[in-house]
């Protein structure tokens, strides 16, 4: 019986000393790095069914590290915009450029992101003033009578800081859905010598002087460069 145990506890020894002997996996799971493109689909919709809008926006972003990324749009906007004293058309382009920050911790090869970050905006546009109103208070009633201008006023532009708050989830393949929200402060401006800019290409619809807001939704293609181990 001793012989016995003592035979099977050799065997033992030696698997442990076998399992010891053998090389470790050293392989290590690796992370793409790539440039994603695509288009913000919300303004192609609404150029659709909104008769007084015509826009396009290309986006792109960059990854660098494993939480950041390069990031920024480009787009074309032409807006009617038509509120109790003006009718006037904005057409104009304009571009941002910033980063991303990726708070979304991600498992397996999962590539999702929850992200916070910062743009710098520009835009170079015309205001074109189609009617105003002036306003008769002579009488008990107001009345406003409008006038047909078409005046247009051309070489005008701004420039904003956007703070962005978005996530990015992955559909297939190297396709995603992007949706983000955005709050802008403008920085500086060159106006219509007879009314403000009251709608700026890539700053949308301006409130209270210097600030104002936006969203997008996206669909990207992400275009793999080349891989790093985590």
């Amino acid at each position: 019986m001793l012989k016995y145990s003592f035979s099977i506890l050799l065997v033992l020894v030696s698997l442990v000393n076998y399992a010891q002997e053998q090389p470790k996996d050293t392989t290590k799971k690796t992370q793409r790095y790539g440039l994603r493109i695509g288009a913000d689909i919300s303004k192609l919709a609404r150029t659709l069914y909104d008769k007084n809008y015509k826009g396009l926006e290309l986006v792109a972003d960059y990854r660098l590290t494993k939480k950041m990324y390069i990031a920024g749009e480009l787009g074309n906007e032409n807006k009617t915009t038509d509120d109790d004293r003006l009718n006037f058309t904005t057409k104009g382009t304009y571009f941002k450029a910033g980063f991303d920050t990726n708070f979304y911790e991600n498992w397996l090869d999962m590539e999702n992101m929850i992200h916070v970050g910062l743009r710098y905006g520009v835009s170079s546009f015309s205001q074109e003033l189609n009617t105003y109103k002036i306003y008769d208070t002579s009488g008990y009633f107001s009345t406003g009578n409008s006038v047909v201008s078409g005046k247009k006023f051309d070489g005008l532009s701004a420039q904003w800081a956007e703070v962005v708050a978005g996530m990015k989830a992955k559909l297939f393949n190297n396709v995603y859905a992007g949706l983000s929200v955005r709050m802008n402060y403008l920085i500086s401006q060159k106006k219509p010598s007879e009314f403000d800019n009251l709608y700026i290409p890539g700053f949308n619809r301006t409130y209270d002087g210097k600030f104002g807001a936006g969203w997008n939704y996206t669909i990207t293609y992400f275009i793999p460069l080349y891989k790093k181990k985590k």
